[in-house]
Formats: C-alpha cells, structure tokens, sequence
C-alpha cells in the first residue's frame, strides 16, 4: 500500500499504542485492495513475517467494506443501537478490531481489550481515517 501518507501511519500508530500500551501486538492498516503491517511489537517477529501470518485476517476484515449498517434495515425501522464504531473479534490469546471509514480500515491486534479503551479508540482512528479521505 504506496498511497498510504507517513503521517497518518505514524498517527494510527502513535494512537493506537497511546490507547492500550504494550498490549498492542500489531497494527495492519488496509483498503479493499492491500494492506500494510503499520507496527509489529517486538517480540513477534519481523514485519515480513507478520504480513504472511495476517494476510487472511486482513482477507477476513475486507467484507466489511461491503458491510452497510448506516441504513435502516429491511423492516424500515431504525436499529436502535446507534452508528457502527468497530468490530472487535475474541480469539483464545487476543483480540483483533477493525475499523473501516470509505475505502480505508485499520486492524489492530491486542493481547488484552478495555470495552470503554476500545470504542475511544475506535473514535480516535476513525477521525484520521477520514481526515485521510
């Protein structure tokens, strides 16, 4: 992923660990087209490494570019919980979130997740992802 600008890769980083420490594990940042590994902690192996181990996550995460929940559903009815903010997936050693704004997301994996940390974080990157825009 050439496009993506210095900055906002420094700053999707720079959040993310100001968010949850020396918990964060990796962060991949993705359009519907690629991905680039933005951070890799230390003691997980190279970004070469990590790439190859997170190209079907990154392949997962891609349907939610074609997800829509900005829209009523089919009853006509509004569902009642708000805007979608992020997508956080529960695994046995960690957590991986998504967060996608147009044509750009972010995943980051962590070995432990605050609920409240999550969502101000999602805020946070979901601003610079549309400031990117």
């Amino acid at each position: 992923m050439h496009g993506s600008a210095p900055i906002l890769s420094d700053s999707l980083v720079s959040a993310c660990r100001a968010a949850v420490g020396d918990s964060l594990r990796t962060v991949i940042e993705f359009t519907p087209d690629a991905f680039e590994v933005l951070y890799v902690r230390r003691d997980l192996g190279d970004v070469a490494q990590v790439r190859r181990e997170k190209a079907q996550f990154v392949e997962n995460e891609r349907v939610g570019f074609d997800e829509d929940y900005g829209t009523p559903i089919e009853s006509g009815e509004e569902s009642g919980i708000g805007a979608y903010e992020v997508t956080v997936r529960v695994f046995t050693d960690g957590f991986l979130s998504r967060v996608i704004v147009g044509d750009r997301g972010v995943i980051l994996t962590t070995d432990g997740l605050d609920v409240d940390v999550m969502e101000e974080l999602s805020v946070t990157l979901r601003r610079l992802l549309a400031d990117a825009e």
